[in-house]
């Protein structure tokens, strides 16, 4: 898939011009790239549009215009970018007030290693969690994580043919499985080579 570049973005006057537009279709964008698991679990499925308006929406919070602190963005960003064989999602857990969602995160340790992805008619394939940085936590998982999803070429076959696609989490303290309805499908196909 392609990544961000340094020429595809916008000034932060330029961006600031087309910022409700941007926004406005991002968001649009990520509603078709959001899967619900459960009441509290929820996976962003990230892409190019997702990750670019992310960089941008950085750069103008932080008042990035040096090119050394731009790539360094860039760096950070581009890996959460799906590669045409895996799925890259940020998981999100959350809860409506600060001592449920704290108590919550205590009964949920390692979470983040027992999410996975079936496409009909293959294995169950775990996520992997947080390559980029360890978020680990003797007390508590982090209501944030990022999860790659590597798939097999058959998988990719089956799911591009049709093949039903379920994601679930099976930790002892969340147990949940959805299957992926026909607008998040059809986003996470045009993730795959």
């Amino acid at each position: 898939m392609k990544k961000i570049r340094r020429e595809d973005l916008l000034s932060l006057e330029e961006y600031s011009q087309k910022r409700d537009e941007i926004r406005a279709n991002a968001m649009e964008h990520k509603s078709k790239r959001r899967l619900n698991i459960g009441e509290n679990a929820f996976l962003y499925f990230e892409d190019y549009t997702t990750m670019y308006y992310q960089v941008q929406e950085m750069l103008r919070i932080e008042r990035i215009f040096d090119s050394a602190e731009i790539e360094q963005e860039l760096d950070t960003y581009n890996p959460l970018i799906p590669d045409g064989t895996n799925w890259k999602a940020t998981f999100m857990l959350q809860y409506d007030d600060i001592p449920t969602r704290r108590a919550a995160l205590g009964k949920l340790l390692d979470i983040e290693d027992k999410i996975w992805v079936e496409v009909e008619g293959c294995k169950r394939i775990f996520g992997i969690a947080n390559e980029d940085l360890d978020r680990k936590d003797p007390e508590k998982t982090s209501s944030v994580h990022f999860l790659r999803f590597e798939l097999p070429g058959e998988a990719i076959q089956l799911a591009k043919n049709g093949a039903q696609i379920k994601f679930g989490i099976d930790h002892e303290n969340y147990r949940h499985e959805v299957i992926v309805p026909d607008n998040v499908r059809a986003a996470l196909i045009e993730d795959l080579d």
